[in-house]
Formats: C-alpha cells, sequence, structure tokens
C-alpha cells in the first residue's frame, strides 16, 4: 500500500468537509467586511457556449435580489485538455441548455447548428464594449438570445474580433486562469465556483446566509428538483441505462438515487460500465479535477449523501471494481455490490487496490470471496466496457454519469429530473 494511498481519505475528508468549507466562507466574509468591501460576483460569459446564454439571462435578476457588485468577463472556449470530444460537447450543450431552458422558463432554441462566426466576432466586440461602460448585465441576455435565434446581428463577415475585445478575451482568461477554473458561464464568489445555473442555488443560500438579499425575495432562482418519495404505478416503466464509471465520484453520489427511483417506478437499472476518461487516455487538468470534487462534495451534503472520505480507484481498483460487476450480475447482487463499491470508495476511503479492501466492499454485499478471486481473473469485462462506451457515444454522450430512457439521453448527476420526467409520463 502506498503512502497516497494510506494518507488520501484523512487528507480528503478535511478538505471536502462541510467544515472545512464553512470555514473558508467565514474567513472571506470576515476578510471582506474588514476590508469594507462590497459582495463581489466574478461571473465568465462564452459568448458561443448555450449554458453562457442561460446564465446570461440570470444576471438581471440576480441583482435585483442581492446586494451584489457585478465583474463580468468575455473568455474564449476552454483548452482541448479540458473539452475532451469537443464536437461532442458543443452538441449537447446545445440540447442540454435547450432542455433546462425549458424547465427553468428562460429562452434558447437548439437550432442544430452553432451561430456563424460573423455573429459570434459582432456579439463579442458588443460585450467587450459594455464591459467599460457597466451594462453587460442588462445587453448580455437580450444579446445571447438574438445570437442563438441568429436574429437581430449583421451577417456581414469580419476580419475578426476587434482589438478591444481580444484584449477583454484575454483579461477573462487570465482572470479565470489565476482563480482557478475552465469553463464559461461561471460565477465566481469569495473563493467559490459555480457553474451554470443550476448551480446558482449554492451561491443563493450562501448570500441568504451573509444577509446579501434584497427586501422582498424569497426562495431561490433555480430551485433544485426533489427527488420523488412515493412509489408510483407506471404500466411500462422503460428500463434506466445507467452509464457509469467506478472511478466518477458524481456517478457515485448518484448511485443510491438512481436505485431509488427505479424501485418507486418499478423501472430497471441496466448498468453500463465504462473505463474512467484518464484510463481511455483523455486528460483531466488539475483545475477540473479540483472543481469536481468540491462540487460533489457540495451537491452530495445537499442530497444527504455520505461523500468525501476518498480513496481514488483510478487504474487497478477500477479494474478490480469492474470485473466484480459481471459477477454481481449473475448473482442478482448488482445494485448492493455498485452501492458498497461506490460508498467505500467515496465516502469510506476503502483501498479498492487491496484484497483487504474489496473483500470488505464486495462481501458485505453478499459475494462469496472465493468466487470473487475467480472472477478477478475474467477479463471480459472489456469488451462489454468498451461496448458500453460506443454505445454512450452513439447517443452523442461521453462523460458519466450518463442515462437513457426511453428516446431521452442526458449526461448528470444533476440530469437525474429528466429520467424521472420521462418516467413518470407513462404514470397511470
Amino acid at each position: 500500500m502506498s503512502l497516497k494511498t494510506l494518507l488520501m481519505p484523512a487528507i480528503s475528508q478535511r478538505l471536502l468537509s462541510r467544515q472545512h468549507l464553512l470555514k473558508k466562507r467565514e474567513q472571506a466574509e470576515r476578510s471582506r467586511q474588514r476590508k469594507q468591501l462590497p459582495h463581489q460576483l466574478d461571473y465568465f460569459h462564452q459568448v458561443d457556449d448555450p449554458y453562457s446564454a442561460l446564465a446570461a439571462q440570470a444576471l438581471p435578476r440576480l441583482l435585483e435580489r442581492y446586494h451584489l457588485r457585478l465583474a463580468p468577463h468575455v473568455v474564449p472556449p476552454p483548452l482541448d485538455s479540458a473539452a475532451p470530444e469537443r464536437d461532442k460537447l458543443i452538441a449537447y450543450s446545445r440540447r442540454d441548455a435547450q432542455l433546462l431552458a425549458r424547465r427553468f422558463g428562460l429562452v434558447f432554441e437548439d437550432h442544430g447548428q452553432q451561430p456563424t462566426a460573423p455573429a459570434i466576432q459582432q456579439a463579442t466586440d458588443r460585450l467587450a464594449a459594455a464591459l467599460a461602460d457597466e451594462s453587460f448585465a442588462e445587453l448580455a441576455g437580450p444579446l445571447s438570445t438574438a445570437l442563438w435565434a441568429d436574429t437581430s446581428l449583421s451577417p456581414t463577415a469580419t476580419a475578426g474580433v476587434s482589438q478591444a475585445a481580444a484584449i477583454a478575451l484575454a483579461n477573462g482568461q487570465a482572470e479565470r486562469s489565476r482563480l482557478g477554473h475552465y469553463l464559461g458561464a461561471t460565477f465566481y464568489y469569495a473563493g467559490e465556483w459555480y457553474w451554470g445555473i443550476d448551480r446558482l442555488h449554492h451561491l443563493e443560500q450562501r448570500l441568504q446566509a451573509l444577509g446579501a438579499q434584497r427586501s422582498g425575495s424569497s426562495g431561490y432562482l433555480f430551485a433544485p428538483g426533489t427527488d420523488l418519495k412515493q412509489p408510483v404505478q407506471i404500466a411500462t416503466p422503460h428500463p434506466i441505462d445507467f452509464f457509469v464509471s467506478l472511478r466518477s465520484p458524481y456517478s457515485a453520489i448518484v448511485t443510491p438515487r438512481v436505485f431509488e427511483l427505479a424501485r418507486l417506478t418499478g423501472a430497471e437499472v441496466r448498468l453500463r460500465y465504462v473505463l474512467p476518461m484518464v484510463m481511455r487516455g483523455l486528460p483531466v487538468p488539475r483545475e477540473k479535477r479540483t472543481y469536481i470534487s468540491q462540487d460533489a462534495a457540495r451537491e452530495a451534503f445537499a442530497r444527504g449523501t455520505p461523500f468525501g472520505r476518498l480513496n481514488d480507484p483510478v487504474g487497478r481498483p477500477t479494474e478490480r471494481g469492474i470485473a466484480l460487476i459481471p459477477l454481481a450480475q449473475r448473482m442478482g447482487c448488482a445494485q448492493a455490490y455498485l452501492c458498497s463499491f461506490m460508498q467505500g470508495v467515496w465516502a469510506e476511503g476503502i483501498d479498492a487496490g487491496s484484497d483487504a479492501g474489496l473483500r470488505t466492499i464486495a462481501t458485505r454485499a453478499g459475494l462469496d470471496w472465493a468466487a470473487v478471486q475467480l472472477a478477478l481473473h475474467d477479463e471480459n469485462w472489456r469488451t462489454i466496457a468498451e461496448k458500453n462506451r460506443e454505445e454512450m457515444f452513439a447517443l452523442g454522450l461521453w462523460g458519466v454519469p450518463s442515462f437513457r430512457v426511453g428516446d431521452v439521453a442526458v449526461w448528470g448527476q444533476d440530469r437525474l429530473w429528466a429520467v424521472e420526467d420521462e418516467l413518470l409520463k407513462g404514470r397511470l
């Protein structure tokens, strides 16, 4: 056992704990008060990003609800290392933004293509100019709506963005990098990042705790959905194809919720396990790893899911873990095994690469240790994992957790509501 494996659970438990987060927030607030500074919200807008088009629509409403000083920035797309499968990302972002817009009453339609380069250039120029005269919050939403509707913007080709826009993009990129992120549609407040409109409730909760809320407003702009609590009768529930990676923290925190949704609706969960991105040769930059772990901890706390005392299963632990899924499926305890693995690795700090750790995970799920030892020598899971990856890619998805229910295919633990909505269409 390596020193890293020994120390990681204790270190991660401290860094990802709610107490540590609240302490950092308290320190930031004391510093703000001592310096007599306003509540400053940095917002990073990527002109050709669908999620930014939604976030831009939220800006005036945020400023109406809270005492905030907005510091907007325009930024270029993320680097290739932070956006693998870029073409799939772009296409899926449009589909997902349309789904979010319909859920939250915003404006976005996926026309199956990106805005034209001249339109993007013109929008960038206008937003860069708005940074100087402090009209960004009022302009960004309507301009983004016009951009994606392909109206109100000149089709005339240009040689590129203006010098002022180029400077604004460079400055925005530098500030985003300095503060430690990589995406557009991101909000930064006093040491903490919030990506997209469906993380703004975390920001609002924090601002309300600080007393930054204006009088007359309550609740959240984009409240997260609540999980189904009672069984429902569905005539013929669609199966839930659950594309999952044992090394994904988002997969870990959604796993018990997926199985609970299946229990309440009578749906079958079909496990489509895949190898993690990093084990498929795709890089994961440090900023991305940091944000994902911190965001997963925040999301897990909101759902009451244990998380944070982790022992990264990259490499051999993940391979050993996947090798046991076919055995668990044959024995009828796949759900118990997957939940045991995810909780063990991501909440209890168990080393799945060791025999002692894997034995704990497997036997408490009902697997016989002698059968486990035999299953570890069966490599057939690799063929299945690759087939699952190909199927996931064919759906226009490439990351986990992802789901397919009927004709709906979505990506992310924060899209389980879309799975639920699709299942409930068959409610009796």
